[in-house]
């Protein structure tokens, strides 16, 4: 709950920052002015991006339990849906329940493979960001960026290496206050940090985690691509590092805990990275709210069909075995 809120008030702190002292005037202007038809292909391409993350995921589940592809990609969908309507990405939490009552697959194994995901997404947005900087104009915030960015990457590789290398210790250790609930033994914290083990066990495997951080690099750019057609939509020649320089922003600044859809802290991070190239304030904020549509109204759309499908179809779920 209290994230929840924390969250909530994230969101309401950077609404009122990007919108402070915006001409409104010029906003609708810029939006009057785009064009809208560049939307089309920039969600064929944003679609393509989500089948390539589904199949990264299902890849990182262990094969005992893995899922079928249609299962794995409703369940991101959902997700997807939830993060948009819900504070804080609660959504993470939901695909992780909607996989266990589609597929069966236990929850620890579905939440080790989030936690993996959310690792290999930040590594991967790390390299792009390094990559792209020799490409952005000058300014004074990057170079600090990217020494955050290299404490971030080595801290973060350093954490997957433990649990690589230790095995289920780690687990045991970040599940022990889950010991404090009523009804967890210790025969199931042990059963959980098991199944968490099996959920990260992608960074034990060269030949699971190798396809897993280029099917991610490939969606990031897909992902990238996709933004930048959108740029062309309003006129914004800029090149494709641009559009680069706006996911890793973004993604990296949905980190925080945020209200429903990221809103407010998505528009600031767009504006911060587009600041560089020196594009009105207007213009990119208009570009801003186009995009974060995109990236939104869409999933609401289809995590709303799968849950129409979900309701009517018997869930593998119901007949599993209950293990974690």
């Amino acid at each position: 709950m209290l994230l929840m809120w924390g969250g909530i008030v994230v969101s309401l702190l950077f609404i009122y920052l990007t919108f402070r002292g915006t001409d409104f005037g010029a906003l609708g202007g810029a939006l009057r002015r785009s064009n809208y038809w560049l939307l089309v292909p920039a969600l064929l391409v944003l679609a393509v991006a989500t089948v390539l993350r589904a199949i990264r995921w299902r890849l990182l589940i262990s094969p005992e339990h893995r899922p079928s592809t249609a299962a794995v990609t409703g369940a991101l969908v959902v997700g997807y849906l939830f993060n948009s309507i819900l504070p804080a990405r609660a959504g993470e939490a939901i695909r992780v329940v909607f996989l266990r009552q589609r597929a069966g697959t236990p929850k620890f194994v579905a939440l080790g493979t989030v936690i993996a995901e959310r690792a290999i997404d930040v590594l991967t947005l790390l390299v792009l960001l390094f990559v792209a900087a020799p490409f952005v104009p000058d300014t004074g915030w990057l170079p600090r960026v990217l020494a955050l960015g290299a404490v971030f990457f080595v801290v973060t590789a350093a954490v997957l290496i433990a649990f690589a290398f230790y095995g289920e210790r780690p687990a045991r250790f970040v599940l022990r206050p889950f010991g404090l609930l009523p009804r967890m033994s210790r025969d199931r914290l042990e059963l959980a940090a098991a199944n968490l083990m099996r959920g990260l066990s992608a960074f034990r495997s060269p030949a699971v985690a190798l396809p897993a951080f280029a099917l991610t690099a490939a969606s990031w750019l897909l992902i990238a691509f996709a933004s930048w057609i959108c740029l062309r939509g309003f006129d914004l020649r800029l090149g494709f590092s641009a559009a680069v320089l706006v996911v890793v922003a973004v993604n990296l600044a949905m980190i925080l805990p945020s209200g429903p859809a990221g809103i407010g802290v998505f528009e600031a991070a767009v504006l911060t990275a587009l600041h560089p190239f020196d594009v009105g304030r207007a213009q990119a904020l208009s570009y801003a709210l186009v995009l974060h549509g995109l990236n939104v109204v869409p999933f609401i759309v289809a995590g709303y069909l799968v849950l129409q499908h979900h309701a009517l179809v018997p869930r593998s779920g119901e007949q599993a075995v209950s293990s974690g």
